[in-house]
């Protein structure tokens, strides 16, 4: 038997704690696993499982010969991989994980036009808003938006994240324009919820911080907030990322661009560990070309 291959099923077994999880891992049988750890005990003439009708456990030669294993198949997957990034042509999977409306609306369509350029490559694209542990949760990259903490990464900057605050040219024309952050008592203003909790506008005034009147509909999603406003319900404030096109097409109209609050950094981020394959390094550059700091969305003129 090939004993990489038994060592794979060992630690397998180890892991999952029974024999019939790690066959289904392997797509072998049970009986299969059996002969696997029973060939690795005839070749060390010791044992390494004691095992009862209804639990499994590790001898002590055992609990030392699975780490031993863990650190040699470590090795060998780093062997691999340093193999992998000598190759010239970008090929494998990535993982990557972004902010859901700058994913769905910008990232998205990019790695498309990314795709086309590599067709051995493939990407699995994770969208939420929460702060992903990219090592622990085995992803390649990640878009952030905000300050940066000094988590040891690599981090590429993008063009900053902006805010707008948009309505509907018949909105606009049914209740009036507003002209200053007062004028919102007046209006319907549509808010972004974080769980059962409304993220309220944060405007910057002549005053200081101003924020508008409670709201009659609030959502957790940008993209329902976006198509209140394009219903003519009220007014939005979200990302410029998730509102350009709708600029850009006469669908919504910016106000109130003297009172936005200050744009974010956003940046590309990746482990400083991570080996430089074709893949990665030929995805982050192609992201930071199309999104770096230079890069514009098509939005309208303000009025």
């Amino acid at each position: 038997m090939d004993k990489l291959r038994s060592m794979e099923i060992f630690v397998a077994v180890v892991d999952a704690g029974n024999f019939t999880a790690a066959a289904s891992a392997f797509q072998l049988s049970p009986v299969m696993v059996g002969k696997h750890i029973a060939h690795l005990e005839a070749t060390l003439g010791a044992r390494l499982l004691t095992r009862t009708t209804r639990r499994q456990s590790l001898t002590e030669i055992g609990a030392q010969y699975v780490e031993q294993c863990r650190a040699i198949l470590a090795q060998i997957a780093a062997a691999e991989s340093g193999a992998e990034a000598m190759r010239s042509v970008p090929r494998g999977r990535l993982r990557i994980t972004a902010p859901v409306s700058f994913g769905s609306e910008w990232l998205a369509p990019a790695i498309s036009d990314y795709l086309r350029l590599h067709p051995e490559v493939g990407v699995d694209l994770s969208l939420n808003d929460r702060m992903v542990d990219l090592v622990e949760e085995g992803y390649d990259a990640a878009v952030r938006i905000g300050t940066l903490d000094d988590s040891g990464m690599i981090a590429r900057p993008l063009f900053n994240y902006g805010m707008v605050i948009c309505a509907s040219p018949a909105y606009l024309k049914k209740h009036g324009t507003p002209r200053t952050p007062d004028d919102l008592a007046r209006h319907e203003c549509l808010d972004y919820m974080v769980g059962a909790v409304g993220v309220r506008w944060r405007l910057q005034s002549v005053r200081g911080k101003h924020t508008p009147p409670p709201s009659r509909f609030r959502t957790n999603s940008g993209q329902a907030l976006r198509m209140a406003a394009l219903k003519d319900f009220g007014i939005v404030m979200q990302a410029e990322v998730l509102l350009a096109q709708d600029i850009a097409a006469g669908r919504l109209k910016p106000v109130l661009c003297d009172y936005l609050p200050p744009a974010r950094p956003m940046h590309l981020v990746y482990p400083r560990d991570r080996l430089a394959t074709p893949k990665l390094t030929t995805f982050i550059d192609f992201i930071v070309e199309r999104f770096g700091p230079a890069a514009a969305l098509p939005l309208a003129s303000s009025a």
